[in-house]
């Protein structure tokens, strides 16, 4: 097959994929025609991963056409599949039958003598897979936020780039959070919604990608806090905002002098304690800060 035909195969990958995010298969149909007249082969199905694409069709759709097709298309290759792990047995098998002996035969009449060597047993070679198992649960609930952090993984259409299995590394994740909760209570819940918003945050598309490829992995991402899942651009806010509030807190306890000239803006008492401090240059006015003693209360006049 040229290289047009399998560029023609990633876009029709691509086109699934798409309709699988946007969950509608307007023109599905077509598409998987398309790929049922051509002569598809086994490295073309794992350079493209066309497969993955039409079975994440198959379990979406609700179109008996669709589906159908889907499940022609995907029993044939799976034929290609199961014929190369046969070649690969048989070659193995080949290769481990014992060479032939040129001893003399023996006239003794013992009957043990005259048995036939028996070649010895090729162990089973397991089939190939391309991605680690998929952990399985029964669990509606569950399995209801697999599928929301699958739809988390597929934001922007990432996935596709990198060619992410986003359903298998989502049961991954789960099955990290489900092992290091052992409930599907509310704290559960809460900690599969932090993974699904960072996720999806358009702010912060790094932490999805390094998801998707593999530099954060599933165990880790199951146990990050929010502040480790934030952007950088939110780091930096969230550092200056403890700064600000450690020197506030400082100037508060320093020092201060007590008056009655301030009224507090929520008690409406004037218990005060005011410290000044020149935040500006010199030759403009120094910067009052007001602290409320009765309720908390801080402001600043200028």
């Amino acid at each position: 097959m040229t290289g047009k035909e399998e560029e023609e195969i990633v876009r029709i990958a691509k086109r699934l994929d798409k309709m699988v995010t946007k969950k509608s298969t307007d023109g599905a149909v077509d598409l998987l025609k398309e790929l049922k007249s051509m002569p598809i082969t086994l490295d073309l199905l794992q350079s493209t991963r066309i497969g993955m694409s039409v079975n994440a069709l198959r379990k979406q759709s609700t179109d008996d056409e669709v589906i159908s097709l889907a499940k022609s298309l995907i029993k044939s290759w799976k034929k290609l599949l199961d014929a190369s792990e046969e070649r690969n047995d048989e070659k193995k098998k080949n290769s481990s039958l014992p060479k032939s002996s040129s001893k003399d035969a023996t006239d003794t009449k013992d009957q043990s003598s005259i048995k036939k060597q028996e070649s010895p047993k090729t162990p089973t070679t397991p089939k190939i897979t391309t991605f680690p198992p998929v952990p399985i649960t029964c669990d509606a609930v569950r399995n209801k936020c697999r599928e929301m952090l699958t739809a988390a993984l597929q934001t922007d259409n990432d996935h596709i780039a990198i060619g992410t299995d986003c359903e298998n590394l989502s049961a991954q994740i789960e099955e990290y959070i489900y092992q290091d909760v052992k409930n599907t209570d509310m704290k559960y819940k809460n900690r599969v919604r932090s993974r699904i918003s960072n996720l999806k945050d358009s702010k912060n598309p790094d932490l999805r990608k390094n998801v998707l490829c593999g530099a954060i992995t599933p165990e880790q991402i199951a146990v990050m806090t929010s502040e480790e899942m934030a952007s950088n651009e939110l780091k930096e806010i969230r550092k200056a905002m403890t700064k600000e509030a450690i020197r506030e807190h400082q100037m508060a306890k320093t020092g201060g002098t007590q008056t009655d000239l301030f009224t507090c803006g929520k008690c409406k008492k004037k218990n005060c304690t005011y410290t000044q401090v020149q935040t500006r240059s010199s030759d403009e006015p120094m910067t009052t800060f007001v602290v409320c003693n009765e309720c908390g209360n801080r402001w600043k006049f200028c």
